[in-house]
């Protein structure tokens, strides 16, 4: 590929934002996604609902349309695919970055095809809007990578009747034990800390501690899973004792966090809270490198969310447009990949 003038790493609501703005700014872009189009939202349940209304999760000024006051999952997916398609942006799916190398022009992307074979894209820009949802924090206990367990969780109908750990104390444990109760099974929870997290939705965490107060749910607080069994978990309560917990399936919803493995050789710099570095622009501390959405807030990714991430991709297109017309006064920067 010729040089182009944004490589955008993602293609999530903020990385389309990000491609829309390109877009609409006369920058030629690519975006690259190592899944489909909005695959977070791809792998979210099932049957999960958004916790704000549809306006709010809009991005370059098309309305989003949904039956109901809060779009579920199936909404999002419609409405990212029709801006997709109506925008005619320029996503390369199933197309994953592997190594971001600085370049005299900008910078070298490598990427790697699902059927395995590499590439190279030449950027004077990158916006990178990985997110975080993609990369499960690990336990790292013996039996964590065992087919029965799994990080994400997706409906309660192939549970019913069985006996079901979640591992966990904030929104996803919280949505997963609920509906799996509901789906009935018989749900169980291991949560390291005192209680539950405050960060719980308002109207989740009532219900939840209602359930395991009548004993509809049980919960082992002050307590952790140290090995998973095919047919029960080690718990270890802070005491120092184990027991066994009769399983026959487990969903460790321990939290997320950005992977950007990718970059990481270019370090770029942090703050203590493990957040990047980034200016009012959302550039980060390497010239030209740019991280939107919750991809450089590892420390608060409980902070930012689809409804105020998407506007750091015009912030930082806008700085990208400038930066580039200044490199070059003489006329329009874009060229190469028509966008």
């Amino acid at each position: 590929m010729s040089l182009i003038d944004v490589a955008i790493v993602g293609a999530g609501p903020v990385g389309l934002a990000a491609a829309i703005a390109c877009k609409r700014a006369g920058l030629s872009y690519v975006v690259l996604e190592k899944g489909c189009v909005v695959n977070a939202i791809f792998e979210y349940p099932t049957y999960m609902g958004f916790f704000t209304t549809a306006p709010e999760l809009e991005i370059g000024n098309h309305p989003m349309v949904t039956g109901h006051e809060k779009p579920d999952r199936r909404d999002a997916l419609m409405y990212y695919r029709l801006v997709t398609q109506r925008e005619n942006l320029n996503v390369e799916q199933y197309t994953e970055v592997t190594r971001l190398h600085a370049a005299p022009a900008g910078f070298t992307v490598e990427v790697e095809k699902r059927d395995g074979t590499p590439g190279v894209v030449e950027a004077r820009r990158v916006i990178v809007a990985t997110g975080y949802y993609d990369n499960p924090l690990y336990l790292g206990i013996p039996g964590e990578d065992s087919e029965n367990v799994s990080h994400y969780y997706t409906e309660a109908h192939p549970f019913m009747g069985l006996n079901v750990t979640v591992i966990g104390a904030g929104n996803s444990a919280a949505d997963a034990a609920l509906d799996l109760w509901r789906g009935g099974a018989n749900v169980t929870m291991v949560v390291r800390a005192p209680e539950l997290k405050s960060t719980i939705k308002y109207w989740v965490r009532p219900d939840l501690e209602n359930r395991i107060r009548e004993g509809s749910i049980t919960a082992h607080f002050n307590s952790q899973v140290v090995e998973i069994h095919p047919e029960h978990v080690r718990v270890q309560p802070q005491d120092g004792r184990t027991f066994d917990l009769p399983t026959h399936f487990t969903f460790a919803l321990t939290g997320y966090r950005p992977d950007l493995s990718f970059m990481a050789h270019l370090n770029p710099a942090t703050q203590p809270d493990e957040c990047l570095v980034l200016t009012e622009h959302y550039e980060s501390s390497v010239p030209g490198l740019f991280v939107v959405g919750s991809a450089g807030f590892a420390g608060r990714t409980n902070q930012v969310f689809i409804e105020n991430g998407r506007f750091h991709a015009d912030h930082a297109v806008a700085e990208i447009t400038r930066q580039l017309r200044d490199a070059n006064p003489g006329g329009p920067e874009a060229s190469g990949a028509s966008s």
